[in-house]
């Protein structure tokens, strides 16, 4: 209970209790008697309080003598499972600036996660190790031929860079029909009264790249469905006449306009950079090629995958 005759309601302190005793024993001096409130180990004054001491790992110290609980590996597993819903009901609760730091920090959590997890997935993944390649070595498959002189390169290199620029644009649709903005994309309607109309949800199938992480929803103007997103494409070689299923690499041109082409929109016509580098196809020089275009024949999103044509 607090003593009020202190001043501003505060507890009395060992300190001032002492130096009170004292006082009330030096006035029954005074007086000529001795009174049986002079206690003079009362009114010396008082150490400090001492921090407390750290006492040693003895949780760790137990633990090595006489081991865990019987159910402390289980009881730790369940705990840790849920975690998880607890986690998931703090975030539904949380109101305010608080729901916005948590939203914020299990963002930046969620996307470092998924890198760590495409870093690892990228070591793991077995690879050719590229030996030290020898001036002037030739693969295997060229050695049957005769060896090229830097003229004849040059040769071959201006007549493939004139073909290419009469045939620019040579493509199997010249001709497609234009997609309309209603068709694209579907309005979708966020704020609490849902009310605002400036986000834009993609309807057709796009292309987005392995390192690509979402934008917060709250800035997120156009979202790009997961189920319509595409990595591997059917792309048909015309001189060959077989399909292989390869990466994309990019999207070079949408036909409806830059806009979808910078969305990575996957329409009918769209002119797409394709992994080629297990063709095996080679420059004049010898060096392997790594990325071709190829456009798309088909409507992706009606059938559910890519088809194209190799533009060679």
């Amino acid at each position: 209970m607090r003593d009020y005759r202190h001043g501003r309601g505060k507890p009395r302190t060992g300190w001032e209790k002492n130096s009170q005793i004292q006082r009330r024993s030096l006035t029954c001096f005074n007086l000529g008697f001795t009174s049986t409130l002079f206690r003079p180990h009362q009114y010396r004054r008082l150490p400090p309080p001492v921090a407390a001491m750290p006492q040693g790992d003895y949780i760790e110290r137990h633990r090595k003598l006489h081991g865990y609980r019987h159910d402390h590996f289980e009881r730790k597993r369940k705990k840790e499972a849920r975690e998880v819903h607890k986690r998931s009901a703090m975030a539904q609760k949380a109101l305010g600036i608080k729901g916005k730091l948590f939203a914020k920090k299990r963002y930046a959590e969620k996307a470092l996660m998924k890198k760590t997890l495409a870093m690892h997935e990228e070591s793991s993944s077995r690879r050719k190790v590229d030996d030290d390649v020898h001036e002037g070595a030739v693969p295997a498959y060229l050695l049957d031929r005769d060896t090229t002189t830097r003229a004849k390169v040059l040769s071959n290199t201006i007549k493939q860079k004139r073909k290419e620029k009469a045939g620019k644009w040579e493509v199997p649709l010249p001709k497609v029909r234009p997609v309309a903005e209603d068709e694209m994309f579907k309005v979708i309607r966020t704020g609490k009264r849902k009310t605002k109309q400036w986000k834009r949800m993609v309807t057709k199938a796009t292309f987005v790249g392995p390192s690509f992480t979402r934008k917060p929803p709250k800035y997120e103007r156009f979202i790009r469905p997961s189920g319509l997103r595409f990595n591997k494409a059917h792309v048909t070689h015309p001189e060959l006449k077989c399909t292989f299923n390869l990466e994309i690499i990019g999207v070079k041109k949408n036909p409806n306009g830059s806009m979808y082409t910078s969305l990575g929109v996957l329409t009918k016509g769209t002119i797409i950079e394709v992994n080629v580098s297990e063709l095996g196809l080679v420059t004049p020089a010898g060096k392997v090629v790594w990325g071709k275009y190829a456009q798309v024949t088909n409507n992706p999103e009606n059938d559910g995958c890519v088809n194209g044509v190799l533009l060679v």
